[in-house]
């Protein structure tokens, strides 16, 4: 199985914040068909700029994002 560190911390982070997927993709002007690609592991390498837009729809910093223990 794929290591999908990024697909997991994007859950676990709505899970925290209290929103769902399709509210991050609003908040962060992210398509959703986007989002849910990068959640589900279809997409080996989100960018740093989708990954900048959702942190800002999450209301975290980058550093923020990848202090998961996933990126470790």
């Amino acid at each position: 199985m794929k290591n999908n560190a990024v697909g997991e911390r994007i859950k676990k982070l709505c899970e925290m914040k209290g929103i769902t997927v399709n509210a991050l993709a609003v908040k962060s002007k992210v398509p959703p068909s986007t989002l849910k690609n990068i959640i589900y592991g279809h997409v080996e390498n989100a960018g740093i700029e989708t990954i900048s837009k959702l942190c800002e729809g999450l209301e975290i910093t980058i550093q923020e994002f990848f202090s998961d223990d996933n990126f470790n």
